[in-house]
């Protein structure tokens, strides 16, 4: 198999079909060869390999541009604006009631960075990754010469509740899975040395300059759950030239996938054709095509998708299984060409592997199951739903 995706991925032109049929069936992850897929079929990378080395340079130029302009300027203004009284409160002051004031942009940002800060400590708490030092700090930003103010600093310093802020969607987070345990206190997190930074903290970076760039959704709880699996999987790259790179990789492929699956984020977009209410609809219907019994069963316990499968459809089920599960997941639905349609066959797939338990149970068994998939095996799910969608 590696010998396939070595032979696919070495033409001058990358046979996309080809990867795609590949890639669904699962991708090694020897040599990189999954980081590699993942950033052809996200967009990110073009099919002419003569392209990459520029598209790269130039997409990491900017990259730093953005950090530049969104984390180490802010800081710096900071910085500045408290050198003399007599000059901040002629340029600009806190209490400036100007929307355009530098500081009332800071005070709004923090809000937002609140919230993912709070998100992103807690991204795989059963796994020690995300709390070790990444091997490529952000020297832009931690160089001991500059002494700019890094993200994690600034919410330290910030005493906004983060109450203020939780833009949950409703149903994200009203479950969490058993697998994942939060830590009590962040107190239990080791604060590393100066000039060393945890991977979460970079995931936090990604997605505050996203939620920057993109105003009109910002950030949505549950987009950490999207980032973590694809962040990881650069992270852990074995060719350390493109592991060094995995913070911009990871920002735009994310960026890339966000703009497919955004509309889950938007509330006011739920019951549009784009909306998850739809998504959640059509996996229903897809359900009482496949197995009538068993639609007709949760119909009449008065089981809505919305009390399961929200969180399935919205965050690609990364919450339902361990971070190796998901990113063999991810890989069949990276693959798919109609773009997640084999998500609502996967999910059918979990729920007619259980569909014994399901027929014999009642409302508050059935919704435990649901909401705590017992089955682990995700070869095994994935392999019904190919069956799904043969049999059409």
């Amino acid at each position: 198999r590696i010998a396939d995706f070595q032979e696919v991925l070495g033409e001058p032109t990358v046979a996309l079909t080809k990867l795609r049929e590949l890639c669904f069936s699962g991708i090694p992850f020897d040599g990189g060869l999954r980081c590699l897929c993942w950033k052809i079929l996200l967009n990110y990378l073009p099919l002419e390999k003569a392209l990459w080395s520029s598209l790269l340079k130039k997409q990491r130029d900017l990259y730093s541009q953005f950090l530049k302009e969104m984390i180490i300027q802010p800081g710096i203004a900071k910085a500045n604006l408290g050198v003399s009284r007599e000059d901040v409160t002629l340029e600009d002051h806190p209490l400036n009631p100007n929307p355009d004031s530098r500081w009332n942009t800071y005070f709004k940002d923090n809000e937002v960075l609140l919230q993912i800060d709070k998100d992103v400590r807690r991204l795989y708490p059963d796994m020690a990754f995300f709390q070790r030092p990444t091997d490529y700090p952000c020297l832009l930003i931690l160089d001991p010469q500059n002494e700019f103010e890094t993200l994690r600093r600034r919410v330290e310093q910030t005493t906004l509740k983060s109450q203020t802020v939780a833009r949950n969607r409703s149903g994200v987070t009203n479950v969490s899975s058993p697998l994942k345990t939060t830590p009590s206190s962040l107190s239990e997190y080791e604060v590393l040395p100066n000039g060393c930074e945890a991977h979460w903290e970079v995931v936090e970076r990604i997605l505050f300059i996203y939620a920057k760039l993109n105003p009109g959704i910002a950030y949505v709880q549950g987009m950490n759950e999207i980032v973590g699996p694809l962040y990881y999987t650069f992270a852990t790259d074995p060719n350390s030239e493109w592991k060094e790179h995995a913070e911009a990789d990871t920002f735009f492929c994310f960026t890339n996938l966000m703009a497919e699956i955004r509309d889950n984020f938007i509330k006011s977009l739920d019951d549009s054709q784009c909306g998850i209410t739809y998504k959640m609809e059509k996996m229903y219907s897809t359900l009482k095509e496949k197995d009538v019994e068993l639609y007709l069963k949760l119909q009449e316990q008065n089981i809505k998708p919305q009390f399961f499968a929200f969180r399935w459809l919205t965050l690609l089920l990364s919450q339902e299984f361990l971070l190796p599960d998901v990113i063999r997941i991810w890989d069949s639905l990276f693959a798919d060409d109609k773009r997640f349609d084999f998500l609502l066959l996967v999910c059918c797939a979990m729920l007619t592997l259980i569909r014994d338990q399901l027929l014999e149970g009642d409302f508050t068994l059935n919704m435990r199951l649901l909401q705590d998939y017992p089955i682990s095996d995700v070869h095994l799910i994935l392999k019904k739903a190919k069956e799904l969608q043969d049999s059409k």
